[in-house]
């Protein structure tokens, strides 16, 4: 499994799907497993990280949110204390989701050694600012609907860091599986946490590139915004050009056709 970042006890993990990260850090005597994913042979390397350089800390596991590839890590990792958003213990479709890691397992020819089930949750994130530390470390929660109803961001001060779940993504436009007015308010939300929190400068994404630099996390933002803007236009009034324009910006994100299928879904989602 490629490992795309390490630095002051942040690792990231890239999967060979979707670019899909999982991240581990270390936070004193404990380390925060956030989105194990996807084969089971990145698994396996992610246990034999954790037990080669972290065997006997506390594990704690981050779902930020109730995706299938986000989630279907989980029982490969027993005895973590799970932290997830109140929305995600709450979702109504969690026997969809388990199935939908089972069909691709089918698909797949798949074959997992843990046990595919729902992830049980230790601490619940309520609402926003929602502060929990590990050790001595603070981690503070958002909730971030709009891609998800479920979905959470994470700063922890002093790491400089921001965890986005599958907001922010260099590689990918604003996906919206949830509502399109709750995107705009978690992106409002967004330029609010860059802003509070000056000293964060490193993110990490769900898919994609990490960045270490403020002024990229602030163009992701405004590209995305922006993205949204274009996006609403369309749909109020559709029309060729509009629709080209669209399409043009969505394809700086990165040149995969399969962003276009995307976009036409966004365009569904507000219909």
């Amino acid at each position: 499994m490629k490992i795309q970042f390490k630095h002051n006890g942040i690792t990231v993990f890239e999967s060979s799907l979707y670019r899909t990260t999982t991240t581990i850090i270390e936070l004193g005597e404990s380390i925060l497993i956030i989105d194990p994913n996807w084969l089971p042979i990145e698994i396996e390397y992610l246990q034999n990280y954790i037990t080669l350089n972290y065997n006997d800390h506390q594990k704690y596991l981050l779902f930020t949110h109730s995706d299938f590839d986000h989630i279907l890590g989980y029982g490969a990792f027993p005895g973590a204390k799970v932290i997830a958003s109140v929305a995600f213990v709450k979702n109504e479709n969690k026997n969809e989701i388990l199935d939908q890691i089972l069909e691709f397992d089918r698909k797949y020819y798949i074959s997992r050694n843990y046990p595919i089930v729902y992830p049980a949750t230790d601490i619940v994130i309520e609402k926003d600012y929602y502060s929990y530390s590990i050790e001595n470390f603070e981690c503070i929660f958002f909730n971030a609907p709009g891609h998800s109803k479920d979905g959470l961001f994470m700063i922890i001060p002093e790491k400089n860091l921001w965890v986005a779940g599958d907001y922010l993504s260099n590689i990918e436009i604003p996906l919206i599986d949830d509502n399109f007015e709750s995107y705009t308010t978690t992106l409002k939300k967004a330029m609010e946490i860059f802003t509070e929190f000056s000293d964060v400068h490193i993110l990490i994404q769900g898919h994609g590139d990490i960045t270490k630099e403020r002024a990229e996390i602030q163009q992701r933002i405004e590209n995305d915004t922006s993205y949204l803007k274009m996006l609403k236009k369309y749909s109020l009034n559709p029309n060729q050009i509009d629709l080209i324009e669209l399409e043009k910006f969505v394809l700086k994100y990165a040149n995969n056709t399969e962003l276009l299928d995307a976009n036409k879904n966004n365009i569904r989602q507000l219909k």
